[in-house]
């Protein structure tokens, strides 16, 4: 099958989102003010690593991009295969005064560096400081660069000096309604390294 997306698939669902998997997926807390919002975001990825810089594209202009603009910082917080429910809760579409920390029982905290909230028990949480905001092609859709200038682990998933995913089994969103658990990982070293 061959389809040029302009012209539409012809199948009964997008099979865009299917295709590039599996996707990271970006718990993005925020402060502004009407209050503090936690959504999750899968276009979401590093996308540099000195300085270290995430990026995630935001499909319309919701709260997490409305407190962002406002404030020019923002949270990344990562998703453990335990925190489904909850991080699925705060993907409902609510008014911008309502916490979704409170509305999904999520336990928040406060970040470091930057006047943000955070996961609590999140395996890890980046702090990071707006770089840009890009508009993308399409109506309302914007990719937000973020430079991490703060970074916390919780101590259970660090084993030996390396930060193991397998200690949280990292969420990671597939095409439709589909999401994969990572639970198991191998090592494979590039040619010429020892």
């Amino acid at each position: 099958m061959f389809y040029r997306p302009a012209d539409g698939h012809g199948l009964p669902h997008n099979p865009f989102n299917a295709i590039v998997t599996p996707r990271p997926i970006g718990w993005i807390a925020t402060r502004g003010p009407q209050g503090d919002n936690l959504a999750p975001y899968s276009f979401f990825n590093a996308a540099a690593y000195s300085p270290p810089q995430v990026t995630f594209a935001s499909t319309g202009v919701k709260d997490s991009l409305t407190n962002i603009r406002a404030t020019g910082v923002f949270s990344v917080n990562i998703v453990a295969a335990a925190m489904l429910h909850p991080m699925s809760e705060t993907s409902a579409s609510l008014p911008a005064e309502v916490d979704e920390f409170a509305q999904a029982g999520v336990e928040k905290a406060e970040c470091a560096v930057i006047d943000a909230p955070r996961v609590a028990d999140a395996p890890a949480t980046l702090e990071c400081t707006v770089v840009e905001i890009i508009p993308l092609r399409g109506r309302d859709n914007f990719l937000v660069i973020g430079e991490v200038v703060g970074i916390h682990l919780r101590d259970d998933c660090l084993v030996a000096g390396r930060f193991d995913v397998t200690r949280f089994q990292p969420l990671a969103r597939m095409g439709y309604r589909d999401y994969a658990v990572v639970s198991e990982v191998f090592e494979l070293h590039r040619p010429g390294e020892t």
